[in-house]
């Protein structure tokens, strides 16, 4: 051992010794992320089991934000002045807009933003919406989301000034788009539910999710195993590489 930090071999060996430091945490950070994914599957599953509830006064105390992915029906009005589209988004590899429209709450002065559906960018271009408007009250049925975050590289949407206003954006984030809107949002937005009208634009869908542990059990298991490769394979090398030395000045 003393060999492993002699003057010939210390910084090789702080090397393995960092390098094996890096793979124990990147095993324990999939650990972390298989932990995680096992208690968003059982949000999901308790979620998408629980009854569909009215989204009305009588709920708005609600912890909400806790409630993504429950079923929802809601009355209201669309105003369509202040739709917006989300950009970047494809159906079936086509490229296009997803329409965001506030639904004004029935018998409230409260919105909540709903993600009615995809249109073709062609559609979204001639900035002209009107065709896709839903005049009247409407009854929606969805789910229940929360606001959206870029990813890592993701381009973030601006803040928006006093007075400023915007009619395309990245991501869904209820606290930026609120200071355009004239009245107060839910926390939460609406993912529209496919209806007997789905042939009809804009097309609405829901995410498609998929209940499994993940590969993170795995990812975590080789993280070890190189960490113990490392680290037994290492010394192991330095021995072999001093021990014709050492018998050497043993003969001497």
């Amino acid at each position: 051992m003393r060999q492993l930090f002699s003057p010939k071999w210390l910084f090789t060996s702080l090397l393995v010794i960092a390098a094996i430091g890096v793979m124990i945490r990147l095993g324990f950070w999939q650990l972390d992320r298989l932990a995680q994914r096992k208690t968003f599957n059982a949000h999901y599953q308790e979620q998408i089991e629980a009854p569909a509830i009215m989204l009305g006064p009588e709920v708005f105390d609600l912890d909400l934000a806790n409630m993504e992915y429950q079923e929802v029906d809601v009355f209201g009005e669309y105003d369509h002045t202040q739709e917006v589209a989300i950009r970047n988004q494809s159906w079936q590899d086509h490229p296009g807009v997803r329409l965001l429209t506030p639904l004004v709450i029935a018998g409230t002065d409260t919105a909540v933003l709903v993600d009615r559906g995809w249109i073709p960018l062609e559609a979204y271009q001639s900035d002209d919406w009107a065709e896709f408007e839903e005049p009247g009250t409407v009854d929606i049925h969805g789910i229940i989301r929360l606001s959206q975050e870029p990813s890592f590289g993701g381009r973030p949407d601006p803040t928006l000034q006093p007075g400023e206003s915007s009619r395309a954006w990245n991501f869904i984030n209820i606290e930026k788009l609120s200071p355009q809107l004239p009245y107060p949002l839910l926390p939460i937005y609406i993912q529209q539910s496919p209806g007997a009208g789905d042939d009809i634009l804009p097309y609405a869908s829901l995410p498609s999710i998929e209940i499994t542990a993940g590969p993170h059990l795995s990812y975590a298991l080789q993280w070890f195993v190189f960490a113990t490769i490392l680290g037994v394979g290492y010394p192991v090398f330095v021995w072999r590489e001093i021990k014709p030395q050492i018998n050497t000045a043993e003969r001497g």
